[in-house]
């Protein structure tokens, strides 16, 4: 049976010229062949997972992943009646269920900061960088954490909000450089001892503490990767509290990564081992979300940066996973690698974009020019 499910992925990868055991740097070397009876039972989960188990390797994964995800492989399942036979075949093999592996359900990303020190930039960001003219890592989150401020049009004693803050980057920049005070909140507790003893000093207020218990109001608000985790049936209500936060001449910078299609669903692999119940919204999610709540003054697509970025945090955590390797071990290794060369190909592929979206409300009298 091996040899017929093997000669089924090898059709399926075939148009996306992706090669099986013949040294291509882009193809993949099957180790295990349950590899293909699994990746034809549990599509995006099982071949993440078999990866994760050894079953598989790439020399250059993120692309590997690229060419599977830009020649639409989820489409041709969809439409390929000869393939749907053989998955069909597959799940009648064995009627109790599913091939059965050693999977470590529990297994997600209990990541920790001597991860991110090493794996990030020195304001330790976790989002998208932005690349127009820089050379680094460094240069690129501090461009972007630049252009933020700038298109929020920070002035000196202005009152900020920065919903989901992180280790505190955003706020101890933003603080420095343009004067302002910043409330922060997140919901980790090792983001908020980080962040506070990095914005030591300066004004900057960080709170452990959910977006629904806000109150107050602030001269500009900003979201930087957050969104990503409120989920479309909150949607509105997290717009409606920024509303009620924002003073009515105040600005709001959404920045967050945003899907081709309205999906109430993430990728198996990701939602299981990376971020649970994580959730990229559309541009019409996003749109019923802010109807008559606020308008938009700009909205900023540089999507491909974040293949850079992703690409730049794989190099660092390669480079330093010798430091760590010992906390961690082979398989949380595996899967880091993954994640990472799997939203990379993703963002390359143009399936994913990263927005950075600019609000105000309907009385906002000011003419906003756009700030690239």
């Amino acid at each position: 049976m091996a040899n017929i499910y093997q000669s089924v992925i090898e059709e399926l990868l075939q148009p996306a010229g992706v090669t099986i055991n013949r040294n291509d740097p882009a193809g993949i070397t099957v180790h295990d062949d349950r590899f293909y009876r699994r990746v034809l039972l549990d599509g995006s989960l099982g071949l993440g997972e078999s990866y994760i188990d050894g079953w598989w390797d790439s020399d250059a994964p993120d692309e590997f992943l690229y060419r599977l995800i830009n020649s639409n492989i989820e489409e041709q399942l969809k439409t390929n009646v000869k393939i749907w036979w053989q998955i069909l075949k597959a799940r009648m093999f064995n009627l109790q269920g599913r091939l059965q592996s050693e999977r470590d359900i529990k297994l997600h990303y209990n990541t920790g900061n001597d991860l991110f020190e090493r794996m990030l930039d020195k304001y330790m960001i976790y989002s998208c960088g932005y690349w127009a003219n820089a050379s680094d890592l460094d240069e690129a989150q501090e461009h972007k954490l630049d252009l933020i401020c700038r298109k929020l049009k920070l002035a000196p004693g202005q009152q900020v909000l920065d919903i989901g803050c992180g280790w505190g980057g955003l706020a101890q920049y933003a603080a420095e450089k343009y004067g302002v005070f910043v409330t922060g909140i997140t919901l980790s507790a090792e983001q908020e001892r980080v962040a506070i003893q990095r914005c030591r000093g300066l004004s900057v207020k960080i709170l452990l503490q959910d977006y629904r218990d806000l109150h107050g109001r602030f001269d500009r608000i900003v979201s930087v990767g957050m969104f990503e985790h409120v989920g479309y049936r909150n949607y509105d209500r997290f717009m409606s509290v920024v509303q009620q936060c924002l003073k009515n001449d105040g600005l709001f910078l959404l920045h967050c990564i945003g899907s081709n299609e309205s999906r109430v669903t993430t990728d198996a692999w990701i939602n299981r081992y990376i971020f649970p119940g994580g959730m990229m919204p559309s541009v019409a999610q996003i749109g019923r979300a802010i109807e008559k709540k606020f308008i938009i003054q700009d909205w900023h697509n540089f999507g491909h940066d974040y293949d850079y970025t992703l690409m730049a945090w794989l190099r660092n955590f390669k480079a330093a996973w010798y430091q760590i390797k010992d906390r961690y071990g082979d398989r949380f290794y595996r899967m880091w690698v993954y994640y990472l060369c799997l939203s990379a190909a993703s963002f390359r592929a143009n399936k994913n974009n990263l927005w950075q979206i600019v609000l105000t409300k309907p009385g906002y009298s000011e003419v906003y020019q756009s700030v690239r």
